[in-house]
C-alpha cells in the first residue's frame, strides 16, 4: 500500500543543506485525541539514516538503502504503543553522512515522516512532519571523527557529558530545542519518488561475549590523527566516490617545547600515498623506516624548537583517510607552518595539489602527472626546510577535515603494552546478569581487555558501565586471533569511542560493525580516579529475518560444520540487500549476489530479499548504461561479468518462483542493459571495452582494456539466460533473437579465443592484437559452464578441469571455486566437490573460522611469521558448500519454474547416511533422509514434501533402492477449517 503523503521534509535551520557526519535529533509531542483508532501506521524516511523511537521505545532503524530518485521508506504498526489521551512522542535521531560512498548516493539532509491513525481500513487522522516538529544538533556526537573506510561512512566518536542518553524519552525537556524548517514537500528533489521498502525489520538480537581473551596495562602514544586528504586535495569528490589522483603534499611542524626528544613518527595505514617526507629538509624514503607496510615508523632525534615536516601524498585514493601519529620521551606538538590562527583551520596545511584526475573504469580518462614541473620543483624546494618557495600553493586544511585522535592507531600501536594474568572476576563480564563488574587499573597506564564473541557477529556495540567524568571507553572490533597474533583491521577502521559522564550509563552504537572480538580499553580521566565497573557488554547482531529452513547433517562431521558456517555466513551477510562482507564492506556487490541467491535458496528462503536485490540494479541506469557493480551509490563503477551474472540470476530467480509478473517487469531492464554492450562488439564480433575485467582474485590476464575470454563467455550465458527470460515475459520472438546472439558470440569465441595448440581458451586480446599467453583455469571453467565449446573442445575441457596443467593460473578464491563446482557437478564430479570442500573449507574450520574467509587461508611467510590469511573473515560469496551439499548429497533439484516438479537424487560420494531439508519457495520444504545398507548393497530414502509437488526420485548408480513417501496436504483455508 502507497502512501498519501501530507508530511513535509524537515531539516534544522542553523547549517548547510548536507553538513559533513553531523546527527540531528527530531522530537514532535502530540495529544492523541482519536479514541476510534484501531490501527496506527508510521511511515517514514531519511537522508541518510535514522533510528526511530515512540514513546521511548526504540521502533526500528532505517531507511533501507536506495536511489533518491525512488527513495525507500519504512511502514511500523504502532498503536500499540501510543495513548490515547495522553502525551505522546515520536523521536527520530537522523545520521547524515554528507558525502557519498558505496552503499549512498549523496542527497541532503531531510526527515520525512507520518503517523496515520485507522478504524478498521478508514483513515480518521494524519500526523505529518511540519515546521511545529523541534531539533537539536546531538551535542555529544563528533563530526570530526574519520571516515570508516572508503567504503563506508563515519567511525563514531561520543561525548556522554554533552547530551542526555534519554533525549527521546516522552519526559525530556526540549524547550530549548529549534523548530524545524522545512525542506519541502514528499516529492522534493533529490527525492523525485518515494517508495516503500518491501521488506520486513532487521533482526536484533543481543549477543554477549563468551570469554575474555586477555587483559593488559598499555600506556597509548602521544599525537595520534587521521586526515582526509582526498576531500582536502580534490574538493569536488565530496560529489562522488570515484578513485581521485593527485599531486602534493602535506605539511605540518612539529614543535619540542623543552629539552632533546627521542621520538618516532609513526604511519598505521601506510598502504597508499606513502612518498618521501622530510624533516627540516633532509629526506626520508620507505626503506628509512622499519617495520611492514601497512605499519611503518620512523624514529628521529629532535632539538627543542619547531621542525617542518612534510610529506609526499601523491598518488590514488578512493577514501580511506591518512593516519600519522608522533611519540616521544618527551612533549610534542603538532602546529600550523601559517602564523594565522583562524580557529577553523587544523595544525596540517596542503602543498598543491599541482595535478588532479578522477578516473571512472569504464570510461577514458587521463593518467595522474607525475612528471609536471610544478611538483618536481616543489620537490626540490623541500630539501630547504622552509615552504617559502611555495606559499601560493599552501593551505590550511580545515579542522573539519582532521580527527581529534585517531583512535585505531591508539588501539594498534603503543608505546607499551604488558599483558597481565585475567583474575576470575573478570569473567564476570561474559555474564549477561547485570552485576557490576570492576575493571583492574594500572598507575599511569590504561587498562585493555580483548573480549571474544566466540564467533562472528554482525550488529550494534553496546555496553553499560558507572564510570568517572572523562574517563574514555575505546572499542575496538576485529575478526581473527590465533595464537596471540591478532590481525588488525588496517583500510578499515572499526573504533568507537564514549567519553563518560559520572555515575551509571549506557550507550547502544548506531553504527553498524562486523566483528568477533572487542578490545575494550578503558583510558582512565586522573590518575586519582575510581576503578570503572561494567554491567556489561554486547553486540546487538541484526540482519534480515529469515528462518533456518534448510537443514544438512551427513555421516562426515567436517561436512556437517561447514554447511553450518556456510549458513551463518550467508545471514549475517544479509542486510537490507545481500552485502559482501559484515565488516570491511557492507556493500551490495551484485556479482556476489547472484551465488548467494542459490545459496539462500537453498537454505533460508530468502526470495523477497533477492528480488529486492535484482529490481535495485536498473536504477544504476542514471549512472551507466551498462550497470554498476555495486550499488546504490557513489561509484559508478563497472565489472561487466557483474551484470552478466545479474542477467542469470533474474532468470534463476524466474525459475525459482515461477513469477511471471517479474520476468515481464524485469525484462526491459535486461534487453537495455546488454543492448548497450553489444555496442560494444569489435570487428571480430567480440566484446571488446574498458572497464573493471574482472572475476578472480588470481593472476589472470583480465586487463582493463580489450577483449577478455571470460567476459565473454560470461557475456554468451547472459544473452541465453534474456533468451529464456523474455519467453518467460511472454516475448517469445525476443527469446528466439537472443538466444541467436548468444550462438554468434559462442561462434566467435571458439574461432577466435582458442588455442588448438593448448587445447584450450586463452585468456585475452589485448588492444594491441596481441594474444595473451596466458592460460588459466578460470577462463576453461567458465567457457565450459557457459556451454561454449563443442564436441571435441568440450571433451578437452573436462580433462583440463579434472587434470589441471601445472602451468594454467589456478582458482584464486572461493568465489570462483563456485563456479568451478557448478562445472564438476555437470560432468557428475560430485565426489571431487565434495573432496574440495573438505580440503579448502576445513583449513578455515582449523584455523578457528566460525564463518567463511573471502579467500583460502594462506601460509606463513619466509620469516615464519603468521601471514594474514585473508582479508575478510565473512565473506558470503564464499558459501558455496550449503548449496551443493543440499543439491549433491541430498540431490534436490528443481525441474520446472516455481518448484512444481522436482528430482530428488541423491550422490553419496563415500558417505553412509545424509538428512536435511530444503525450502521451497511459497511454502514448504523437502525432507530427504537416506541410508545405506552396505552389506545387502541397498539405498532406502525417505521424502517429506507438499503434495502439489511432483517429483521423481533417482537412485544412485549400482543401488537398489527403496523409499518412503509422505505427502503434506497444502495449508488452504479450506484444510485449515
Amino acid at each position: 500500500m502507497n502512501t498519501n503523503w501530507v508530511a513535509q521534509w524537515i531539516w534544522n535551520g542553523e547549517t548547510e543543506a548536507s553538513p559533513r557526519n553531523e546527527w540531528w535529533c527530531f522530537r514532535k509531542n502530540f495529544m492523541l485525541s482519536s479514541e476510534n483508532a484501531e490501527s496506527a501506521v508510521l511511515n517514514i524516511s531519511a537522508d541518510s539514516r535514522y533510528v526511530l523511537y515512540v514513546n521511548d521505545v526504540q521502533v526500528g532503524r532505517g531507511p533501507v538503502r536506495s536511489w533518491p530518485f525512488e527513495q525507500a521508506y519504512d511502514r511500523y504498526e504502532v498503536g500499540h504503543l501510543l495513548r490515547t489521551g495522553a502525551r505522546n512522542t515520536i523521536a527520530v535521531i537522523v545520521l547524515h553522512y554528507g558525502i557519498p560512498n558505496f552503499y549512498y548516493v549523496k542527497g541532503r539532509g531531510g526527515l520525512l515522516a507520518q503517523l496515520e491513525l485507522y478504524d478498521s481500513d478508514r483513515l480518521i487522522d494524519v500526523y505529518g512532519t511540519d515546521s511545529s516538529w523541534k531539533t537539536s544538533r546531538h551535542l555529544g556526537q563528533d563530526a570530526r571523527a574519520p571516515r570508516m573506510a572508503c567504503q563506508q561512512a563515519f567511525t563514531e566518536r561520543i561525548d556522554g557529558r554533552l547530551w542526555h542518553e534519554r533525549w527521546m524519552d516522552r519526559d525530556y525537556d526540549d524547550s530549548n530545542w529549534g523548530f524545524c524548517r522545512i525542506v519541502g514537500p514528499a516529492l522534493t528533489a533529490p527525492w523525485e519518488g518515494l517508495k516503500p521498502s518491501g521488506i520486513p525489520k532487521l533482526t536484533e538480537e543481543r549477543i554477549y561475549p563468551v570469554r575474555v581473551e586477555s587483559l593488559s596495562r598499555v600506556v597509548p602514544v602521544k599525537l595520534t590523527t587521521v586526515i582526509d586528504i582526498r576531500n582536502h586535495m580534490v574538493p569536488e569528490s565530496t560529489e562522488h566516490a570515484h578513485l581521485v589522483g593527485y599531486t602534493g603534499f602535506v605539511a605540518t611542524i612539529i614543535r619540542v617545547p623543552e629539552g632533546r626528544v627521542q621520538a618516532t613518527l609513526g604511519f598505521t595505514f601506510a598502504a597508499v600515498n606513502f612518498g618521501t617526507c622530510w624533516i627540516d629538509g633532509k629526506a626520508y624514503n620507505e626503506e628509512d623506516f622499519r617495520g611492514e607496510k601497512p605499519e611503518l615508523f620512523l624514529d628521529l632525534e629532535l632539538e627543542q624548537g619547531d621542525h617542518l615536516f612534510v610529506m609526499d601524498v601523491s598518488g590514488l585514493e578512493h577514501g580511506r583517510g591518512y593516519h600519522i601519529g608522533l611519540d616521544g620521551d618527551g612533549p610534542l606538538e603538532w602546529l600550523s607552518p601559517l602564523a594565522v590562527e583562524t580557529g577553523k583551520d587544523s595544525a596540517f596545511v596542503s602543498i598543491g595539489p599541482f595535478h588532479t584526475v578522477k578516473f571512472v573504469d569504464h570510461e577514458p580518462g587521463e593518467e595522474l602527472d607525475m612528471t609536471g614541473e610544478a611538483y618536481l620543483q616543489a620537490r626540490q624546494d623541500m630539501q630547504s626546510g622552509t615552504l617559502t618557495a611555495l606559499m601560493e600553493w599552501v593551505r590550511p586544511i580545515p579542522l573539519s577535515l582532521v580527527s581529534r585522535d585517531d583512535v585505531f592507531a591508539s588501539c594498534i600501536w603503543k608505546r607499551e603494552c604488558r599483558p597481565v594474568m585475567v583474575p576470575a572476576s573478570l569473567q564476570q563480564l561474559v555474564s549477561p546478569n547485570g552485576a557490576l563488574t570492576e575493571i583492574p587499573r594500572f598507575d599511569g597506564a590504561d587498562t585493555e581487555i580483548i573480549i571474544d564473541f566466540g564467533r562472528e557477529l554482525s550488529g550494534y556495540i553496546a555496553f553499560e558501565l558507572t564510570a568517572e567524568e572523562g574517563t574514555v571507553v575505546d572499542c575496538y572490533g576485529y575478526e581473527y586471533m590465533r595464537d596471540g597474533w591478532r590481525q588488525d583491521t588496517h583500510s578499515l577502521d572499526n573504533t568507537l569511542r564514549y567519553a563518560c559522564r559520572a555515575g551509571r550509563q549506557s550507550y547502544s552504537s548506531l553504527v553498524r560493525r562486523g566483528l568477533r572480538y572487542v578490545m575494550l580499553t578503558i583510558r582512565h580521566a586522573s590518575a586519582t580516579a575510581k576503578p570503572v565497573k561494567i554491567a556489561g557488554i554486547s553486540v546487538i547482531q541484526s540482519h534480515y529475518p529469515v528462518a533456518d529452513i534448510g537443514r544438512f547433517q551427513c555421516s562426515d562431521t567436517l561436512l556437517n560444520e561447514v554447511w553450518k558456517m556456510s549458513v551463518y555466513t550467508t545471514k549475517l551477510c544479509m542486510e537490507d540487500t545481500f552485502v559482501d562482507c559484515p565488516a570491511y564492506e557492507q556493500t551490495f556487490w551484485v556479482g556476489d549476489s547472484r551465488n548467494e541467491a542459490l545459496v539462500s535458496y537453498y537454505t533460508l528462503g530468502a526470495e523477497p530479499l533477492v528480488k529486492r536485490c535484482l529490481e535495485l540494479v536498473p536504477g544504476s541506469s542514471r549512472q551507466t548504461p551498462l550497470y554498476a557493480d555495486q550499488l546504490p551509490g557513489g561509484l559508478s563503477s563497472v565489472i561487466p561479468n557483474w551484470t552478466f551474472l545479474w542477467v542469470v540470476a533474474c532468470q534463476e530467480y524466474y525459475e525459482q518462483t515461477g513469477d511471471a509478473a517479474f520476468a515481464s517487469r524485469i525484462w526491459p531492464h535486461v534487453r537495455f542493459t546488454l543492448e548497450h554492450y553489444l555496442l560494444r562488439m569489435d570487428e571480430l564480433g567480440l566484446l571488446n571495452m574498458r572497464g573493471w575485467n574482472f572475476l578472480d582474485w588470481a593472476p589472470i590476464d583480465q586487463p582493463n582494456h580489450g577483449v577478455v575470454t571470460h567476459q565473454n563467455v560470461f557475456l554468451c550465458k547472459a544473452l541465453s539466460a534474456a533468451g529464456q527470460l523474455a519467453i518467460a515475459a511472454g516475448q517469445p520472438t525476443d527469446g528466439a533473437a537472443w538466444a541467436n546472439r548468444a550462438k554468434e558470440l559462442g561462434r566467435a569465441i571458439n574461432l577466435h579465443l582458442w588455442s588448438e595448440e593448448k587445447r584450450a581458451y586463452v585468456d585475452c586480446i589485448h588492444t594491441d592484437g596481441r594474444v595473451s599467453d596466458i592460460y588459466s583455469m578460470q577462463t576453461q571453467v567458465t567457457a565450459f559452464l557457459c556451454k561454449v565449446p563443442e564436441l571435441d573442445r568440450k571433451e578437452a575441457l573436462e580433462q583440463l578441469l579434472l587434470q589441471p596443467p601445472g602451468q594454467f593460473v589456478p582458482i584464486g578464491s572461493p568465489f570462483m571455486s563456485f563456479f568451478y563446482y557448478e562445472a564438476m557437478d555437470e560432468i557428475g564430479q560430485y565426489r571431487w566437490i565434495l573432496d574440495d570442500i573438505r580440503r579448502n573449507y576445513g583449513r578455515m574450520l582449523e584455523h578457528d573460522a566460525t564463518t567463511c574467509w573471502e579467500m583460502y587461508p594462506g601460509n606463513q611467510d619466509n620469516s615464519g611469521k603468521s601471514a594474514a590469511p585473508t582479508r575478510s573473515h565473512c565473506h558470503a560469496w564464499s558459501a558455496a558448500p550449503a548449496y551443493f551439499l543440499g543439491a549433491i548429497v541430498l540431490g534436490v533439484r528443481r525441474t520446472a519454474p516455481g518448484w512444481k516438479e522436482a528430482i530428488i537424487a541423491p550422490q553419496p560420494c563415500g558417505l553412509s547416511w545424509a538428512r536435511g531439508a530444503v525450502p521451497i519457495f511459497g511454502g514448504g520444504r523437502i525432507d530427504v533422509s537416506w541410508r545405506i545398507d552396505e552389506e545387502n548393497n541397498r539405498f532406502h530414502i525417505r521424502i517429506s514434501s507438499p503434495a502439489s509437488l511432483r517429483y521423481e526420485i533417482r537412485y544412485p548408480d549400482g543401488y537398489e533402492g527403496s523409499s518412503e513417501r509422505i505427502e503434506i496436504p497444502d495449508c488452504t483455508t479450506e484444510y485449515m477449517q
